[in-house]
């Protein structure tokens, strides 16, 4: 089931899903607008696998990468990555890193945070939804933690097992047990979308077109 729902996931998009969360009274779904896309070409979907980390100035630098290796060795295949750092310095994401999780069947990541290495990521082309760009590390400076423990990004709190719908619009989270409701319905929209759309292309009147559709 958690693969159909990814792959039928994949096939929307992030307007039409809103739209159907919206009228479901869900409009608190979305991330903060400043976290975007490395690549604008890319979208991403699945069900998330959260986990949060801490500024600790008295780590080591083995400290910090038994805690992160951590992250990547226990990371489920066929999920999205959603972390939230507490920081707004280094970058919680790089490129050895995004190597590792998309060989081990990681569908992406989103971070409240920073990212690096940006070039290499990109002609990895796997998705990464980011706040800010540093070449700084985490190294002796950050501990990922709470791996699976549910986080807040901006007002919306998200659980592993959600889902996430990310593309250049935004990054939107579908709680678990929302996500065949809300997809089967978005796919009622976006057939109703297409017939609109043929309409319109055929002539119609827009307005026409909206009183007999009632969507646009």
């Amino acid at each position: 089931m958690p693969q159909d729902l990814t792959d039928r996931l994949s096939a929307c998009y992030t307007g039409a899903v809103f739209d159907v969360m919206r009228d479901l009274g869900m409009r608190n779904c979305l991330l903060p607008r400043e976290i975007r896309p490395l690549d604008d070409s890319l979208t991403l979907a699945g069900p998330a696998w959260t986990f949060s980390g801490r500024i600790d100035r008295s780590a080591s630098a083995d400290d910090t990468l038994m805690a992160w290796t951590g992250v990547l060795s226990k990371a489920p295949g066929g999920s999205v990555l959603v972390c939230q750092p507490n920081d707004d310095v280094a970058a919680h994401m790089g490129e050895l890193s995004a190597e590792t999780l998309n060989a081990r069947g990681i569908r992406g990541y989103v971070v409240d945070g920073g990212n690096r290495d940006t070039d290499f990521i990109r002609k990895l082309k796997w998705p990464v939804f980011y706040r800010y760009l540093t070449p700084a590390d985490v190294v002796g400076y950050w501990i990922a933690d709470g791996l699976g423990d549910p986080i807040k990004i901006g007002t919306v709190e998200i659980a592993t097992g959600d889902y996430i719908l990310a593309d250049v619009d935004g990054v939107l989270v579908i709680p678990a047990a929302m996500a065949e409701d809300v997809i089967s319905k978005t796919e009622t929209i976006m057939g109703d979308e297409n017939a609109l759309r043929k309409d319109i292309l055929n002539g119609m009147d827009p307005q026409e077109a909206y009183k007999k559709h009632r969507l646009f």
